[in-house]
Formats: C-alpha cells, sequence, structure tokens
C-alpha cells in the first residue's frame, strides 16, 4: 500500500510523493495540473516488483506552492534535485502529458545521467503549432492549438476558473465518454489543488516548448503510450517511437479508454504493458 511521504530538495522545496514497494525505482511524474494521487489506480500494481515513487511536482497536489518556477525547465530541476535526496541512480522514469515534457527538458539539461528506460505517456512534442506548418505538420506533431494566440486564451481561462464545474468543463475532453461523472468531478478537485495563476503560466510555458530535437536524439530503451481519441494525436506518438532504435509504440484504442488519460481508465493494461517494458 503506498505511503505518502515528503522529500526535500537542496533548493529548499519540499515535494510530496507517494511511495510504494521495493527494489529498482520508478518515477512517475503526472501531466500538467495533475496530482500523484491520480495514478492511485497504479503504483500499488506496479509496486509488486519494484519501487515506486509518485511524485507532485512544484505547486501540484500536496507539494509545496511557491510563489515561481512554474517552467519546464525548473521543474526538470527538481525532478534531478529530488533523485538526488533519494540517492536514486538507474531511473525508470514515466512522465504522463507534460511529465514526458520534464522528461524530455531533464534529458537536455543532463542527458541519460540516473536514466535506464523511459516511458512517455501521450505527450506531443508541441503543443502550439508553428506560423508555417500545414495541417499533416500539425497531426503528425500532435499539436493541440493552432498558434500562440489560442495558447494565450487557453492560459486565461485557466487562469479564471476557480470552480470544479468549470475545471471539469476543460476536462472533459482528455476523457473518454465512459468516465463516470464522480470521476471526472474528483480529477478536477485534484486540479484545482494547484494555484491558477501558477497552472497557467506553467501551461503557456509547456505549450510553447518544442522537444523535437531531443526526442531525435533519445535513445534509451522507451515505451511510447497513446491514445486513438487523445488530445493528441495516435501520429504524434509514432512519430516519437520512431526515432529512437530502442522504442516501440502502443496506443488505446477508444473502447480500451483511449484517450488522455488511459493509465486511468485502462488500469488493467496499462499497468500490465508497463511493468513487462520495465521488466523486459
Amino acid at each position: 500500500m503506498a505511503t505518502r511521504r515528503d522529500v526535500g530538495t537542496s533548493s529548499g522545496l519540499t515535494l510530496s510523493a507517494l511511495e510504494a514497494g521495493r527494489g529498482r525505482p520508478l518515477l512517475m511524474i503526472p501531466g500538467w495540473s495533475q496530482s500523484a494521487a491520480e495514478f492511485g489506480r497504479n503504483v500499488d500494481e506496479l509496486a509488486r516488483d519494484r519501487r515506486v515513487i509518485a511524485l507532485d511536482m512544484r505547486g501540484h497536489g500536496e507539494s509545496m506552492k511557491p510563489k515561481g518556477g512554474y517552467r519546464i525547465q525548473r521543474l526538470a530541476m527538481d525532478l534531478f534535485e529530488v533523485m538526488e535526496a533519494l540517492e536514486l541512480d538507474d531511473v525508470d522514469l514515466l512522465g504522463h502529458s507534460m511529465g514526458s515534457s520534464i522528461i524530455w527538458s531533464y534529458l537536455d539539461l543532463f542527458g541519460p545521467r540516473k536514466l535506464r528506460k523511459l516511458v512517455i505517456v501521450d505527450q506531443a512534442p508541441m503543443v502550439a503549432a508553428l506560423p508555417d506548418w500545414s495541417d499533416a505538420h500539425r497531426k503528425q506533431y500532435g499539436c493541440l492549438l493552432p498558434d500562440i494566440q489560442a495558447v494565450a486564451g487557453f492560459c486565461d481561462t485557466v487562469r479564471s476558473t476557480s470552480t470544479v464545474e468549470g475545471t471539469m468543463g476543460i476536462l472533459r475532453g482528455m476523457f473518454t465518454s465512459k468516465l463516470p461523472e464522480a470521476d471526472l468531478r474528483w480529477i478536477a478537485e485534484e486540479n484545482l489543488k494547484m494555484p491558477r495563476a501558477a497552472a497557467a503560466d506553467l501551461l503557456f510555458d509547456h505549450c510553447l516548448s518544442d522537444w523535437r530535437d531531443v526526442i531525435e536524439t533519445t535513445r534509451l530503451p522507451s515505451l511510447v503510450i497513446g491514445g486513438r481519441k487523445s488530445i493528441f494525436s495516435a501520429e504524434s506518438q509514432e512519430w516519437i517511437a520512431s526515432h529512437n532504435p530502442d522504442a516501440r509504440v502502443s496506443i488505446f484504442e477508444e473502447d480500451e479508454g483511449g484517450a488522455h488519460f488511459m493509465f486511468f481508465e485502462n488500469p488493467r493494461r496499462f499497468n500490465a504493458e508497463v511493468a513487462a517494458f520495465l521488466a523486459s
């Protein structure tokens, strides 16, 4: 059974994590405005054969909420400091959505230091399209938003939405229609643990980051997981895996919970595929 623990970093930040199991470490990084608690259907199952640490990043979940630092690069540094504090090496990293961008930023800053395998869960190489991109480019790279003006509008919506009902509206399209309303409400409540101004600042930075060059040079063994009905195209997940000879892709169909949160909607398949990959 996972237990809650605090991790103090060298920069003075205290982050909260859920931890279970023993053995080789698997560090799980939630997506934008999400919490480690949302991995509740995964942690204990994956911890049967390893030590699992699901981390609330700065501002998220039960972690400290400092005034600043809401940039992907700073979160990647936080991740490195957590590994240092816990004396972790030979780490398997799993990132959902923005959590994958944190992994790519970590690789950009530190290379493969301390890492063994990666699980990239449904994150586009770039969330917002560049001005000269065709529809084919946008599909290939998984762009959710057409331009910087759309990014700014989305961030303004987040900044001004502080109710559970409003947040449910923002999140609803990230799940299949089969998700129970009570589950969506709980996830919205978890999202609102992050201050909305911080969430909007981080979202703006996240949406404008281009990770294609990092992806093209990544050579760690990788499992890339996407959803046929996700906010990010399945083609973008296939593009990510295609650049690494030691990567493979797994796409969940819509009737398999194949939207943006397949780990929550279909934990049985998700857990089995991740466990098999990490054991190989």
